[in-house]
């Protein structure tokens, strides 16, 4: 009998694990997944501040401590706002190769059992849950990505198509200093936006993300599209290694899991509809996850999903209503064009894109007013 079993081994998953073992060092606790690694994962290898400070609660202090932290952000605006800025805390950027095949060593490290497998049933039985007929376990994480065969088999609805993101992402050379996070927003598809992170070794992560639903609205091969957009707004980083990738966006209320089976970072939809953010949620619901497995082991859904609305509630409510305002581009253009001006919504804009941020009224109504002004001319 396992005391968790945790399926998928990218951030969500081994944050459930690491947390487990860290609160109860005699938990027994599996680390499935499918592949070897390091591995790569077509990501935008993005990690806010509070993605670090997960990572410091988790125990694993400095574990991206060799990367560049990048201390300024570039956004630019479907209709030519642009603001550029230093944002409060530095974001670091490492290649989901790295940075998975680290946290999977911590986790094996704090005495995780971590084995290759690849999950294909799993039976609800009275307290307890099998997988494939081999493993018992008391509960399961579910941390097994966008297309989660955990969360299928478990009967837990997928991201409708609406609140589903796609997106492409490469790699490009990039001068040694180059420090600035950019974010080029665009008009045509929108809501749409390319990106360059900087790595620190001369290259940068490079992609284009788009809403699935926009993309076939075109016509027009994926292939096409997401590779000549890319190429249209950073013609001067041509990429390679280009791959693609589904993320389901958070509709604002995503499902926590059901029975004993607590879904984790994209297996539940924890990506932010306004950025594609999803290491923070990532971390953060596997730590929460973890902790209800071993503290509430009666029934470790209920206090899962009770703490997951704590941590983000108010957060996931601010972001649907902000990502069904952001369907207007002007709104956007209102955002960064108030951000340019005024420090204090820049870093309330980065805490809502990258953390776990909400909106204060004041600062709601200065983007409000400033979009109507904008609505007017």
């Amino acid at each position: 009998m396992w005391d968790l079993v945790v399926v998928g081994a990218g951030p969500a998953g081994s944050a459930a694990a690491l947390r487990a073992r860290q609160l109860r060092p005699d938990a027994r606790v599996l680390l499935l997944d499918k592949a070897d690694f390091p591995r790569d994962k077509a990501c935008g290898d993005g990690i806010a501040a509070h993605g670090i400070d997960e990572l410091d609660l988790l125990g694993l202090p400095g574990l991206v401590a060799d990367y560049l932290p990048i201390r300024r952000l570039s956004v630019l605006s479907p209709g030519g706002a642009e603001v550029s800025a230093t944002v409060a805390r530095p974001n670091h950027v490492v290649p989901r190769k790295v940075f998975d095949a680290r946290l999977v060593d911590a986790a094996r490290d704090r005495g995780v059992e971590v084995r290759r497998h690849r999950v294909r049933a799993v039976e609800a039985r009275d307290g307890h849950v099998v997988v494939d007929g081999t493993f018992t376990a008391r509960a399961v994480v579910a941390a097994d990505g966008a297309s989660s065969t955990v969360r299928r088999l478990a009967g837990v609805p997928a991201t409708a198509e609406k609140h589903t993101a796609i997106a492409v992402r490469g790699y490009a050379d990039v001068p040694a200093g180059d420090d600035v996070q950019l974010i080029a927003m665009q008009k045509e598809g929108w809501p749409a936006y390319a990106w360059s992170f900087p790595i620190g070794d001369g290259t940068a992560n490079v992609g284009y993300g788009m809403l699935l639903p926009r993309l076939h609205a075109t016509g027009l091969p994926g292939r096409q599209v997401l590779h000549g957009r890319l190429a249209e707004l950073l013609p001067h980083l041509p990429a390679r290694d280009l791959r693609a990738h589904h993320l389901p966006l958070s509709p604002g209320r995503p499902r926590f899991g059901v029975g004993r089976v607590m879904l984790a970072g994209d297996a539940a939809s924890l990506i932010n509809p306004l950025t594609g953010e999803g290491i923070y949620y990532a971390l953060l619901s596997g730590r929460l996850a973890g902790e209800a497995a071993v503290r509430a082991a009666a029934d470790p859904l209920a206090a899962y999903r009770r703490d997951m609305r704590k941590a983000l509630g108010r957060h996931l409510r601010t972001t649907d209503v902000l990502a069904r305002a952001a369907q207007s581009p002007r709104f956007i253009d209102a955002a960064i064009g108030t951000a340019a001006g005024r420090q204090e919504v820049f870093d309330l804009l980065v805490d809502v894109g990258l953390g776990a941020g909400t909106v204060p009224l004041p600062l709601a109504w200065a983007v409000v007013r400033r979009w109507l002004r904008d609505l007017v001319r």
